[in-house]
């Protein structure tokens, strides 16, 4: 945009309103969408060339096309669930109206009352009788936003995203569907919505690094959270059998396609549930997506034609680990070749033995199985009895208690969900927190959670619980590439720095 297209739109806009228009806070109600105009229009079984009579309707949106032909202009105007044509005779509008045609810009804001027809061309259109500014666009939309390669700034500009790609605007009324439907889901399973907080004094439900502020009146240190986990089993402590959130979690972490900072998440606990009734929950969230949006359960995400169709496969950690890195995680010397020749060990002093760090094995062999397995999931597959390890929030298998009651839903080699059946045995989970607080410094809890451990010993109900990555989900019900498609205003690196951050994190429910 150049200064003389800006003051060429200021002036304009003096002119609006010596013509006594407002140009800006206009009410204007009564207005039909331009999807239920052109479904009335299909009702009324118009011909090329006709005009209803009696069909008076009220349109609004944004110039996106201009047509002038001496005493004819045609206007292109868009609002969120679709375009619609409006047609403008001099002769009908007169001078006055006209005026106010010769004022508009791209971009501008307009109203139109009139009658319902087609044109020659069998056009849906709206012939205008008056045409009322609503807001005036100082600045020059793109004439091609679409073709432009820097996705940076169309992430930077939405606002401008959302009304040049109608393709944008679609994917987050999907968005609104699908979470409606999450919603809906698990009211009709007899789940109670719930919100808990989102400033916590003591972190944890996952092993991520957390966001950290103060509350000044209290003189504080807080936390955004990194899961509502811990408060929702305090939920089911308290006699709220089966309960869910959606939220916002935070995580001060990388970013990629997969990955944003801050990221909306559905966890829900049953009592008396366990793993499998969680994966009933996951098919059922998916099934209801689908119906919300449309397209079947065989649809396509990037490059692979998935198949949502319930019951989805089943196979352990065990299998696909042997099957694809072609170890056991519980041999600790396979695990350190397999991961030496993978390039995920430091190197060690001549006659030591190669280690990570002060890494457990079995974080090491986990490495291996996102090196090598997670880029085979495409399928949509339930990945099952993990090492345990990895799971301290997790009850143990009964005849193998090296293995977690766990599994991680997989979709098209991303984790779109994960879930347990939860550990409420106040003994075991002190033991559990106490390794994390030893064992990973930053990365997990700082402080014991001791009024979670004080709940438990009240007495927790056996339960399953789940969480789901709604953003994730977004991605593949919307053939979204890109985390970044499907959240409206993610976070984006300030113009002009450059740098990198921390990888993603290892969550117990993300």
């Amino acid at each position: 945009m150049t200064d003389q297209y800006f003051e060429d739109r200021q002036r304009k806009l003096l002119q609006l309103a010596a013509l006594g228009y407002d140009p800006y806070g206009q009410r204007f109600t009564d207005v039909r969408s331009n999807a239920d105009i052109r479904s009335f229009a299909e009702r009324l079984s118009l011909e090329a060339g006709q005009t209803d009579e009696s069909a008076q309707v009220r349109a609004a949106g944004r110039v996106m096309l201009r047509r002038v032909m001496g005493k004819l202009a045609f206007l292109t105007i868009r609002d969120w669930t679709g375009d619609l044509q409006i047609g403008i005779s001099r002769a009908k509008v007169g001078d006055a109206g006209w005026q106010v045609l010769e004022l508009l810009d791209l971009g501008d804001l307009i109203g139109a009352d009139g009658l319902l027809g087609r044109t020659k061309t069998n056009e849906v259109t709206v012939w205008a009788e008056t045409i009322t500014p609503l807001c005036k666009a100082l600045r020059t939309p793109p004439e091609k936003w679409h073709g432009l390669t820097d996705v940076d700034l169309r992430y930077r500009e939405r606002y401008v995203d959302l009304f040049a790609n109608p393709e944008v605007m679609q994917t987050f009324r999907a968005r609104s569907r699908i979470v409606d439907a999450v919603r809906r889901y698990f009211a009709g399973q007899g789940f109670m919505e719930v919100e808990t907080p989102m400033l916590q004094s003591v972190y944890g439900g996952a092993a991520a690094r957390p966001f950290m502020t103060h509350h000044n009146t209290l003189d504080m240190d807080l936390y955004l959270r990194i899961s509502p986990e811990l408060h929702l089993k305090r939920l089911l402590v308290g006699g709220m059998e089966r309960v869910f959130e959606i939220n916002r979690n935070f995580r001060n972490e990388g970013i990629s396609t997969k990955h944003n900072p801050e990221f909306t998440m559905m966890e829900c606990y049953q009592a008396y549930g366990d793993l499998s009734d969680m994966m009933n929950h996951v098919e059922g969230i998916f099934v209801h997506s689908i119906e919300a949006v449309g397209g079947g359960f065989k649809r396509r995400f990037r490059d692979y034609e998935l198949d949502f169709t319930p019951p989805w496969p089943r196979k352990t950690y065990s299998e696909l680990l042997q099957e694809h890195a072609g170890i056991d995680w519980r041999d600790t010397d396979a695990v350190l070749r397999k991961a030496r020749q993978l390039g995920l060990v430091r190197e060690a002093p001549a006659g030591a033995r190669a280690h990570v760090e002060a890494e457990d094995p079995v974080l090491v062999a986990n490495k291996i199985f996102e090196a090598t397995v997670e880029d085979k999931l495409i399928q949509p597959t339930f990945v099952i009895e993990y090492p345990a390890v990895l799971c301290p929030l997790t009850r143990r298998k009964k005849d193998a208690p090296d293995l977690a009651l766990r599994f991680e839903a997989f979709v098209a080699c991303m984790e779109c969900g994960n879930a347990y059946t939860e550990l409420n045995d106040p003994a075991i989970q002190r033991e559990t927190f106490s390794s994390q607080l030893a064992g990973e410094g930053d990365e997990t809890m700082r402080i014991m959670d001791e009024d979670f451990l004080k709940a438990l010993e009240y007495g927790m109900p056996p339960a399953g619980g789940l969480g789901v990555g709604i953003d994730r989900l977004v991605m593949l019900m919307t053939n979204s590439p890109s985390i970044r498609d499907v959240i409206l205003f993610p976070l984006q690196r300030p113009l002009g720095k450059t740098g990198g951050g921390a990888g993603p994190s290892t969550s117990n429910k993300e």
